[in-house]
């Protein structure tokens, strides 16, 4: 074979890996997509669950004394040093369009509107033991939940 048909034919063998992997590439994008690779095993959780809740204004409160305390631990300056090369995903994180902009209030309602969503959720979930922690002292709420644990 001349120098000239050995190359003709590396280069055939390239352009066959190349579709291969092109094939491949669309076929397992396609069973991604359609959940092949989805398990379908139930999961059964055994341990105990617990979902802590508050009154919702003393929830609003908290969530506003948080805040507050992040701008003023410089969570602004934090934010806007990193928008330059912060990635979509990251500009999606809760505060972190608000607190560009400068609008600390925003950023609460958006809290606020989170933290609802969230209990919304847990209240779904079967077997949820709810414990209200308003008012308590974080050492009484862990000494409860580990009653749960250790009966």
């Amino acid at each position: 074979m001349s120098d000239g048909g050995a190359k003709r034919s590396h280069v055939r063998i390239a352009a066959a890996i190349l579709a291969a992997l092109l094939v491949a590439a669309v076929v397992f994008t396609y069973l991604a997509y359609t959940a092949a690779f989805t398990s379908t095993d139930k999961v059964t959780v055994t341990s105990p669950r617990a979902g802590l809740v508050m009154d919702r204004a003393a929830l609003a409160e908290r969530i506003g004394e948080r805040v507050d305390r992040m701008v003023a631990d410089g969570a602004r300056g934090e934010v806007e040093r990193a928008a330059a090369t912060a990635s979509p995903t990251a500009r999606k994180a809760l505060g972190f369009e608000e607190l560009l902009a400068g609008d600390v209030e925003a950023m609460k309602a958006r809290t606020r509107r989170y933290a609802k969503r969230q209990l919304t959720w847990m209240r779904k979930l079967p077997d949820v033991r709810t414990l209200d922690v308003t008012g308590r002292d974080a050492a009484d709420v862990a000494a409860e939940l580990h009653g749960m644990i250790e009966p």
